[in-house]
């Protein structure tokens, strides 16, 4: 099979996003293609680096309760300072990016002292004047996350040592056989599936692909910061239920409201940009493009005990 990227491919990776763990035998019925051709081009993508199967851990499991977007004002090039952010095992997210700031990343750690010390870190980057940030008070949609606004989250139920070992190994790999991960936990396969099934079904972490969008072809991708008159909540919902949004966050600072869009081309993120400024309530917009993304993690350190 050639090195490129076809329309299946493309239509492998959505699956995949949808859930990171669908099966081969799915994968063929859904896509029109044998069991084997299924198996082949999901290997070849994650051989190719295309797309990262990840559990995707919900921050409140993960005992991270503060969380804020930063944008950085640079002198220069802005390459230093992104690769310094990066490097800081509590952004989740780094861009180098087209707007009026060079540098934009996402924070997100325990608590408020904690936050406190990685702006100072971000002060001092290479070349930084100063940072503006948007401390975000509710997460209205999360990346890559399933849940909607509207639709009830399960109720989380009290998780165990080997659950939280079992979250910690599928967000590394998301696709990991239910053998392989009863063998690291110690436990065996039937209760380890039960386990691993249980935590999905309850939210508590979600298997999804991580494109790589250098990898599989052109992703555009861009933020936007909205200043609402009004209830801000109304408008967050709104937001998070256009197509191509997939990140709303709610909160104080520089804007009301932050939102990320994802889309295949330059006319539709053109679309979904216009779509975000024209909801009501919205009385100020800011958007950048994302020339460079640096850093997109959501792995987090899952505390065992």
């Amino acid at each position: 099979m050639p090195d490129t990227t076809d329309a299946t491919d493309s239509a492998v990776v959505r699956e995949l996003q949808l859930d990171g763990r669908v099966t081969y035998q799915r994968l063929s019925e859904l896509l029109g293609i044998s069991r084997e051709a299924a198996r082949a081009r999901v290997q070849r993508l994650l051989q190719r680096g295309a797309v990262r199967i990840v559990g995707i851990v919900p921050p409140a499991v993960a005992g991270i309760e503060a969380v804020a977007h930063v944008s950085l004002d640079v002198a220069g090039a802005g390459g230093p300072a992104a690769a310094l952010a990066a490097a800081r095992r509590a952004t989740s997210f780094v861009s180098c990016t087209a707007g009026r700031l060079a540098v934009v990343a996402e924070v997100r750690v325990a608590d408020e002292a904690a936050l406190e010390e990685e702006f100072a870190v971000l002060r001092a980057a290479p070349g930084v004047r100063g940072v503006e940030v948007f401390r975000c008070a509710e997460l209205v949609r999360d990346a890559y996350s399933p849940v909607l606004p509207g639709t009830a989250a399960p109720r989380m139920p009290a998780l165990d040592r080997a659950d939280r070992r079992l979250l910690g190994l599928l967000q590394t790999d998301g696709r990991a056989s239910f053998a392989a991960l009863a063998e690291q936990v110690g436990l065996s396969q039937p209760a380890t599936r039960a386990r691993v099934l249980r935590l999905l079904e309850v939210g508590a972490v979600h298997v999804t692909g991580l494109v790589e969008s250098r990898a599989l072809g052109v992703r555009e991708a861009a933020g936007v910061g909205l200043g609402v008159h009004g209830p801000v909540a109304v408008v967050a919902r709104a937001a998070a239920r256009l197509p191509g949004v997939n990140y709303v966050a709610t909160g104080y600072g520089r804007f009301d409201l932050v939102c990320g869009l994802d889309a295949p081309d330059r006319r539709a993120l053109s679309a979904g940009l216009e779509a975000v400024r024209s909801l009501p309530g919205v009385v100020r917009c800011e958007s950048w493009v994302h020339l460079d993304i640096v850093k997109e993690s959501y792995t987090y350190d899952l505390p065992i005990e």
